[in-house]
């Protein structure tokens, strides 16, 4: 931690009031009423996750989102200008290419995707962001294949808004509704069971033995009982669906857990950034009415950079969160590593195990491997209703669709490639192919868009769309397309990896084989100057970051490059 935070952490402040910024129901019928000509602001999912948090009281002490100075003294301190522990900025951002940025004092009325208002915003602040400085200074790196990273400089807004919050309504879910709990109810259920010490755990995986002998050590040492809080907003892209996950852990609590531990869903946009998220992670439980929190060796860690590399040290959460535990006013747990030791046929911390003893272990790829063939999974490894589950969603995986979209500079030879591929799945797996060619949609669907960034842009997300369409229902999709820019690619793939599987296929042609191939001549139009923005030449093409493939087309024909496609495809068990 910076000297200047540590300074700034000297006033400690650990109280737990939590604030709901929900109006009643006579205030909001008044206040609809006022605002009804008031401009509407439709949310992305994670700013409607960030809203839900502020209006319940999770991200107490905040009252809405950062203003400048709020957001600078977060960054730079990890503290709130009164000097609260707080450190992860929570801003409402504006892509200026989509949405006119309001004025100073202006009212908004923020709804969700379908338009219904969730909260009124009044705008004291408007300000442009430092993006590399806030990623260096808030996750540690600028390396954009840190989730957290990616997020920040493909998904979000050059200009942030700060102001107070008024809620209106919370977000409706028709899913789980029994486990979904605000601050305030949560604090009254574990009052009202008279649970005086409640442990916090937090998770985005299924909860296989290991973890539940983590939580259940934890509690029985503290003399505690457990809240299982998994979060099921938005977190790292490939996870399991929270669907499946909520599932298993509530079998896991009812079947082994019912006397001491109690599941609740928190709507949390993550942003993986280790010790800051952790802290984050703590004060959310504490304000949620947990005197004790589970974090465990690389929390909240995105994995690892372009070199291999974790972005973390493995106890830099733990320190993060030591450093600072008198004024976050809730206790750290933790926990030992748990091994499962033959001879005691039980998991014991790793520490306690003997030199002679046998310990048995089974990693994430051998698991999934496992599944895959429908082998029996050891029940010391992981509980039957928790397999059950899991192989739930490997069965409906199986029928999953997926997409494969081809991105590189004009000439590359990505149709060339795409096309083969799309005869090669037809003929050897006798499955029909929709294939989504750049030229072809731009004549059909985006046709009357023109070449600027924005309807560029506009024509790779529409793509997208059509293309999560058919994978959602289980088809396959081939598409092909220069899309020279990071932020609507990422914007698919997300979109896509919601519904099925999504392959990028980077086809890195070198730009001198692509001029010469260049039949149409527009290289050298563009280098003349008579055409403009041209990618490769006066527009730039900004190389994807984590392709799943990537081929040059000067070294392999496009026979020997759709070939390799091929079986990638198979090895995923995409293909048969």
């Amino acid at each position: 931690m910076s000297k200047k935070s540590q300074k700034k952490g000297s006033a400690v402040r650990t109280e737990t009031a939590v604030k709901s910024l929900l109006i009643n129901q006579e205030d909001r019928d008044q206040l609809l009423s006022k605002h009804a000509a008031t401009r509407r602001l439709t949310l992305t999912d994670r700013q409607r996750y960030d809203l839900e948090m502020l209006i319940s009281g999770g991200f107490s002490p905040l009252q809405g989102f950062m203003t400048e100075e709020e957001y600078r003294s977060v960054v730079d301190t990890m503290h709130l200008p009164d000097g609260s522990l707080w450190p992860m900025p929570i801003v409402l951002d504006i892509d200026e290419s989509r949405e006119a940025v309001p004025a100073m004092g202006d009212d908004l009325i923020l709804c969700d995707n379908f338009g219904n208002p969730l909260a009124l915003m009044r705008v004291e602040s408007i300000y442009k962001p430092q993006k590399e400085d806030e990623a260096e200074r808030v996750f540690g790196t600028t390396d954009e294949t840190h989730f957290g990273v990616g997020q920040l400089f493909h998904a979000t807004g050059a200009t942030y808004l700060g102001g107070p919050v008024t809620g209106i309504t919370l977000p409706a879910y028709p899913d789980f509704i029994d486990m979904r709990h605000t601050p305030a109810s949560l604090r009254e259920l574990f009052k009202s069971r008279g649970w005086e010490k409640v442990v916090g755990f937090q998770t985005r995986n299924p909860m296989h033995r290991a973890h539940f002998e983590i939580v259940k050590r934890a509690a029985e040492e503290i003399g505690a009982k457990a809240l299982i809080h998994p979060v099921v907003g938005m977190t790292k892209t490939g996870d399991i669906d929270y669907v499946t996950r909520v599932h298993s852990y509530k079998r896991v609590q009812e079947s082994y857990a019912k006397e001491f531990a109690e599941v609740s869903l928190l709507p949390l946009a993550m942003r993986m950034g280790g010790p800051r998220e952790a802290l984050w992670h703590a004060i959310i439980r504490r304000n949620y009415g947990c005197t004790h929190f589970i974090v465990g060796r690389d929390h909240a860690g995105p994995g690892k950079d372009r070199q291999g590399k974790p972005f973390y040290e493995p106890y830099a959460a733990q320190d993060a969160v030591k450093e600072h535990e008198e004024e976050l006013g809730i206790t750290m747990v933790t926990p030992k590593e748990m091994v499962y030791v033959e001879e005691r046929a039980t998991y014991v911390p790793i520490n306690e195990v003997a030199k002679t003893e046998t310990i048995k272990n089974i990693s994430g790829t051998e698991f999934r491997e496992m599944l895959r063939r429908g082998d029996p999974i050891p029940s010391w490894f992981s509980f039957p209703e928790v397999v059950s589950e899991i192989r739930r969603l490997s069965v409906r995986d199986s029928s999953r669709g997926f997409v494969i979209f081809f991105t590189g500079l004009s000439g590359a030879g990505k149709s060339t490639v795409a096309e083969r591929l799309h005869v090669l799945i037809r003929e050897r797996a006798g499955r029909e192919v929709t294939f989504l060619d750049g030229d072809v949609i731009r004549l059909n669907l985006s046709k009357g868009l023109g070449f600027s960034k924005e309807d560029r842009n506009t024509n790779i997300e529409r793509i997208g769309f059509v293309a999560a369409e058919v994978a959602r229902h289980g088809g396959i999709v081939i598409a092909s397309a220069i899309a020279p820019y990071e932020a609507p690619r990422r914007a698919n793939r997300e979109r896509v990896s919601e519904v099925g599987t999504y392959i990028e296929v980077h086809v890195a042609t070198p730009i001198a084989v692509c001029k010469k191939r260049d039949a149409k001549g527009l290289y050298a139009k563009a280098e003349k100057g008579e055409i403009k923005g041209f990618t490769g030449v006066d527009d730039p093409y900004e190389e994807p970051s984590a392709p799943e493939i990537v081929m040059d087309t000067s070294t392999k024909d496009p026979d020997m490059c759709a070939l390799e496609i091929y079986g990638y495809l198979v090895n995923e068990g995409l293909l048969k």
